[in-house]
């Protein structure tokens, strides 16, 4: 779809409009059918009148279209191309039935009492296209977002007037926080009425943990240095600069919170085995593989200090 394709709709849209009047000023066709109430000339004006709309309104959300995308982020294309198809097919809707009726409040009355049917009928949709107002205006999530949705989890394709498409992650197939490959179609509807949790808002980052189970004779604290270290080499500065704009966006907000800009370890004591946490922040979609690179590498210089850190050799670990 180029803005070339909607001037030559203009073009055809003004042309039909040309012809119409010419075939309404001038009659030059004959009536074949005498006694019916509108002529064919009538007939074949309203229909060049028609075309002449629908080509019209085609034309400007092409056009307004491409020069719009061209000054948005991809997840705000996508909203603004769903509002022009929303106000630009109503209204071509409302311009055509005119013509043919010829009674535009008629047609607006008669619109209204069918759109008050229509509310009893299918109050389900309704309530999705609401809630598809409620995501464009308060954005909740937008394309491009990592979100859970009820008891659904994933990225999102799509937000169409009723429905909001993902690419699922983790669901019954796996539980890696990987892309299952499955596609799950959510009404939007939902978000007026169920928790929405978006991993990517506020930061594009989010908190991780790992945990390592350790025996009562290890050194916690060489333990905890070496989780920390090896974090800290992986992903220190990336983790440095995504909290110092999780720092910006938090004092936008009331909430006092102390947040350290570098990985750390929390010690958890259990009846067998001491559980040491790393907790680091990561992008969603790279959780799982930055988990097996920290775990390898961890176990790794664990290993090269067999004295200094024993594992749980319990049967119920």
């Amino acid at each position: 779809m180029t803005r070339r394709l909607g001037y030559t709709a203009l073009v055809a849209a003004a042309l039909a409009t040309l012809a119409a009047g010419y075939v309404q000023a001038t009659a030059p066709f004959p009536d074949p059918f005498p006694t019916t109430v509108l002529s064919g000339n009538a007939v074949l004006t309203k229909l060049l009148l028609v075309t002449a709309i629908v080509l019209g309104f085609y034309g400007v959300y092409v056009v307004v279209l491409g020069v719009l995308v061209m000054r948005f982020t991809k997840r705000r294309a996508h909203d603004v191309r769903n509002v022009l198809r929303l106000v630009l097919g109503g209204t071509a809707l409302v311009a055509a039935l005119g013509v043919i009726t010829e009674q535009w409040v008629g047609v607006l009355l008669s619109l209204g009492v069918v759109g008050f049917a229509i509310t009893f009928a299918l109050q389900q949709p309704l309530l999705s296209l609401l809630g598809w107002v409620y995501i464009v205006l308060k954005r909740p999530y937008a394309v491009g977002d990592r979100v859970k949705i009820e008891d659904s989890k994933g990225d999102v394709i799509e937000v169409d007037f009723l429905v909001t498409t993902l690419w699922e992650v983790n669901g019954d197939l796996v539980s890696t926080h990987q892309p299952s490959g499955r596609v799950v179609t959510v009404p939007n509807s939902v978000v007026l009425s169920s928790q929405v949790v978006n991993y990517t808002t506020l930061v594009h980052h989010v908190w991780n943990e790992l945990a390592i189970q350790v025996a009562y004779e290890t050194d916690l604290q060489f333990a905890r240095q070496t989780m920390i270290d090896v974090a800290d080499d992986y992903l220190g500065d990336a983790m440095a600069r995504e909290i110092a704009t999780y720092r910006e966006r938090l004092a936008e907000t009331a909430v006092e919170l102390e947040v350290q800009d570098r990985p750390t370890v929390n010690v958890v004591q259990t009846e067998s085995w001491v559980e040491l946490r790393l907790r680091y922040l990561v992008h969603p979609r790279r959780g799982a593989r930055t988990r097996n690179v920290l775990y390898e590498r961890i176990l790794q210089r664990f290993n090269d200090e067999p004295e200094r850190v024993k594992f749980p050799v319990s049967r119920h670990r």
